[in-house]
């Protein structure tokens, strides 16, 4: 017997937690064992046919308890292996209070941070694009599209639209849209972030890593120049097991009188 298998059975009787179909009692009793440690990333579970004989539940329960796991990202299941505990990402947070770019915000923690580019280039704008970002007819649009990386973890995916006066060339972006922006006095100053939850649509997921259907936090953000200009229209996926956005609150003036 595999020391997993000793730790997430023990030698007593099995106890599920009560409360529910019986495949989410089971759901709920291995999450509780990997949220305790008591099997780790990279342990193997044990067979379909050994946990239903162990807990005393049929395989059909066992195999929907096990696939919700695999698709709330606390299993993985590798053809011709078995499944397995996931990895388990490492958390950031992130303030809305500050208008930072990504890398500027990774570094601030000291994460090292890469970008893989899906999308560098100069189109005819949509026409969603147009009217937030205020183009005049013909003007173009420049669009930088990135799979934001951290470590060996998919963080994030960005897709940015932005007029071509601001910049001319998307090819010129590197770690940084905001430095590049910088470079040119095109840094926005302020911007207003629309968030959501959402489910993961397939090409997104398997750029993250992650199951079609998994939890994410699609973030929209319009930025602003002091002059009151859009300069910036950015449409971005965050992984939801990944990521929370932190906001301080204050009592306003009319409140404390």
């Amino acid at each position: 017997m595999s020391d997993a298998h000793q730790a997430l059975f023990g030698s007593g009787a099995v106890l599920l937690p009560q409360g529910g179909p019986l495949y989410l009692q089971l759901k709920r009793w291995i999450e509780d064992a990997v949220g305790k440690g008591l099997i780790q990333p990279g342990d193997a579970l044990p067979s379909e046919r050994d946990l239903a004989t162990r807990v005393d539940v049929s395989r059909v329960t066992v195999r929907k308890a096990v696939q919700q796991l695999v698709r709330d990202g606390i299993l993985v299941q590798r053809h011709g292996s078995g499944t397995f505990v996931a990895p388990q990402p490492h958390r950031v947070e992130q303030s809305l209070s500050q208008l930072t770019s990504f890398a500027e915000d990774m570094a601030r923690r000291g994460m090292a941070v890469r970008s893989v580019f899906l999308d560098r280039g100069v189109y005819p704008p949509s026409s969603e694009e147009t009217m937030v970002l205020g183009l005049s007819p013909g003007e173009r649009v420049a669009r930088v599209a990135r799979l934001r990386i951290s470590g060996d973890m998919p963080l994030a995916i960005e897709r940015a639209a932005l007029s071509t006066s601001v910049l001319p060339d998307p090819g010129v972006v590197e770690t940084s849209l905001y430095a590049q922006l910088e470079k040119t006095g095109n840094r926005p100053v302020r911007a207003i972030q629309r968030i959501r939850a959402a489910n993961l649509a397939e090409g997104d997921a398997e750029l993250l890593e992650i199951p079609a259907g998994a939890a994410a936090l699609h973030i929209e953000r319009i930025a602003y120049l002091a002059s009151g200009k859009v300069v910036e229209f950015t449409r971005s996926v965050y992984r939801g097991d990944t990521y929370d956005f932190v906001a301080e609150l204050r009592v306003g003036e009319s409140a404390r009188k």
